[in-house]
């Protein structure tokens, strides 16, 4: 593996290559596939182009001095693994020119360094400008979900803290368009939901105009003990929703069966999802609509 000086995570510019290896040497590097051209002046190994901390130190490289990594590609560098890594998000200053490049998305913005962060040697927004920013412009389960990963990563007494510095942000925006999507969306934010589906689960739900579920909601046995706990429930009407993110399997089937049989003992109706009423709730939603009728309520 070649050794460039000044390189992040195998990327570097073409000025510091040819520092390193020179001018013949760089033309042999490419021409042997040792290195080769990800965008324009910027050069990475060929086996690291799909790393994404190799992707984004290019687009650093690329976007040049004041630039910074935002959007999906900034809250993945924060440990949201919910967020999109398809694109290499960048935002840069004003004062800057946006180019064009296949895998790269670059746009303009106030960059304030107190809100800039290093994190494995790159330039990230702070994590709750980050949230703000997804929250408004995407508005979607994803962002939903990027938000309870991030308060999932802060001990219980610092969510609020959290939630109340991305509510500050989205205040005090001055395009307000997306920010009343985006405060519905800080207000279902739990840091509970225990996978991006679940998440995309209840903003489904509540899209629909259904009450808003409460998030893993413990059913107690008989001794007032903790028993079962639910991914969604109103526990008012006692309907519980839970995603099967599970591959079909006998065992499975069986715990589920089970589990859903000691609920109906207790008065519970369960209600299961699955990856496909994500992508088309009719199903799901008639069933829940029809569960909330049962019961005597309007759905």
């Amino acid at each position: 593996m070649l050794e460039i000086p000044g390189a992040r995570h195998g990327a570097c510019t073409r000025e510091q290559a040819i520092a390193a290896l020179g001018e013949r040497g760089l033309r042999a590097a490419v021409r042997v596939g040792r290195l080769r051209e990800l965008w324009t002046g910027v050069l990475i190994p060929p086996d690291r182009v799909l790393d994404p901390l190799t992707r984004a130190s290019a687009a650093l490289w690329f976007a040049g001095e004041g630039a910074v990594l935002s959007g999906p590609t900034a809250a993945l560098a924060h440990g949201c693994t919910a967020a999109d890594g398809q694109r290499v998000h960048v935002t840069v200053p004003y004062t800057r020119y946006l180019r064009r490049r296949p895998g790269l998305r670059m746009r303009q913005g106030q960059v304030c360094e107190e809100d800039v962060v290093e994190l494995a040697g790159l330039r990230v927004f702070v994590l709750d400008q980050v949230i703000a920013e997804l929250l408004r412009r995407d508005g979607d389960a994803t962002a939903l979900a990027c938000l309870d990963q991030a308060l999932a990563g802060l001990a219980s007494p610092y969510r609020a803290r959290f939630r109340a510095t991305v509510g500050g942000r989205l205040a005090r925006q001055v395009d307000r368009r997306g920010v009343a999507r985006a405060e519905l969306l800080l207000d279902l934010g739990t840091g509970l939901a225990e996978s991006p589906q679940e998440s995309a689960l209840l903003l489904t739900v509540v899209d629909a105009g259904l009450p808003v579920p409460v998030p893993q909601h413990e059913v107690p046995d008989l001794d007032g003990q903790a028993a079962c706990r639910l991914d969604l429930a109103w526990p008012e009407l006692r309907i519980a929703l839970e995603y099967d993110g599970r591959a079909a399997h006998e065992n499975w089937v069986a715990a589920d069966a089970a589990r859903d049989a000691w609920l109906a003992s207790r008065g519970w109706v369960t209600v299961r999802a699955r990856a496909e009423d994500l992508r088309d709730p009719r199903r799901l939603l008639d069933e829940i609509t029809r569960a909330f009728r049962a019961r005597g309520a309007a759905a």
